[in-house]
């Protein structure tokens, strides 16, 4: 818990398993052993090792890929259930938990009012979208329903990755799968598959028919505040329909450094985004919440943007 004095630290890309929804998981994406045991802990050992490393809350949300590839009819229930649990699970410790939602995007209009029932009954601070929704990406326009409600509710959505499509697993990492398994997610897939789902949204339109839409990307931005001008630069060569990239994206975009403590990335992404859109995350349990805390303290840069960092931001952003 937060002491006198002491910088608070909140983290929010912090996952979880329900047991019923987990049930449904396979491939890459279905954890087991230490992993699991973590994810289906929603108490003691959890806040536990939160107070080894000095976190303060945690926002919760549930790991890939979430209800994203279930059909519309199961989806809309289990990501209903799943939501109850959570909030029961917050409930218990409400000075050091909160939630992100899961929405069955399966059925948009469901997940629009999921979204509605979560923040407003449940408590919960936005929602989590794990990657593709049976093979399509969130900016098409029959999800849009979705952005309409987020506004409304002045919740921000955070774009997780997840596994990604077949066709390019095959064609873009198969090769090296079996060496490499880690090439398909965390060290390049689930970044390559993020970083494209932000890109669409922004040449979309739904910023601009949503122009308080709120967006979050893990992993220090999924490497796009590196590629901000390189993005910007060629979409405004003849040819391309007139659009601001890079004002559209530092407008609508929040990053978070989950799974990402590295400080030229961090400097990089103040540079171009300012320290009032970075939000410390660690990506717990695939990434052990102590290096984080450590890189965070650590860090040469002013006070006042360190604290914006560490919790600052995060509370003005979810209203904490």
């Amino acid at each position: 818990m937060t002491t006198a004095g002491k910088m608070p630290v909140i983290a929010l890309e912090e996952h979880y398993y329900d047991a019923e929804l987990a049930a449904t998981f396979d491939g890459p994406e279905g954890r087991g052993g230490e992993a699991r045991r973590r994810l289906l802990d929603l108490g003691e050992l959890r806040l536990s090792e939160m107070d080894a490393a000095g976190i303060d809350l945690q926002v919760i949300s549930h790991g890939a890929p979430s209800v994203q590839r279930l059909d519309a009819e199961t989806a809309v229930w289990m990501a209903r259930g799943a939501n109850d649990r959570l909030a029961e699970a917050i409930e218990l410790h409400p000075e050091r938990l909160a939630g992100f939602a899961a929405l069955p995007t399966p059925d948009p209009e469901a997940a629009a009012a999921e979204l509605d029932r979560a923040v407003t009954a449940l408590g919960f601070k936005g929602a989590m979208v794990h990657g593709l929704t049976n093979g399509v990406f969130l900016d098409d326009k029959r999800f849009w329903p979705i952005f309409e409600r987020a506004q409304a509710l002045d919740v921000p959505l955070y774009l997780h990755p997840a596994v990604p499509h077949r066709a390019v697993v095959e064609t873009y990492y198969q090769d090296y799968l079996a060496e490499f398994p880690s090439l398909l997610t965390a060290a390049w897939g689930f970044t390559v598959e993020t970083a494209t789902q932000a890109i669409r949204m922004v040449l979309s339109g739904a910023f601009e028919a949503y122009p308080s839409l709120k967006i979050i990307l893990g992993h220090m931005g999924e490497g796009l505040p590196f590629l901000l001008w390189r993005l910007d630069q060629a979409l405004s060569r003849p040819g391309n329909r007139p659009l601001s990239f890079r004002e559209q994206f530092s407008e609508h975009v929040w990053i978070t450094t989950s799974g990402n403590f590295s400080t030229p990335a961090l400097i990089c992404s103040m540079l171009e985004l300012g320290a009032d859109r970075i939000l410390f995350s660690v990506d717990w349990p695939f990434v052990q919440n102590e290096p984080g805390t450590r890189w965070l303290q650590g860090l040469q840069i002013s006070a006042e943007d360190k604290a914006k960092i560490a919790g600052g931001n995060a509370r003005r952003l979810l209203k904490l």
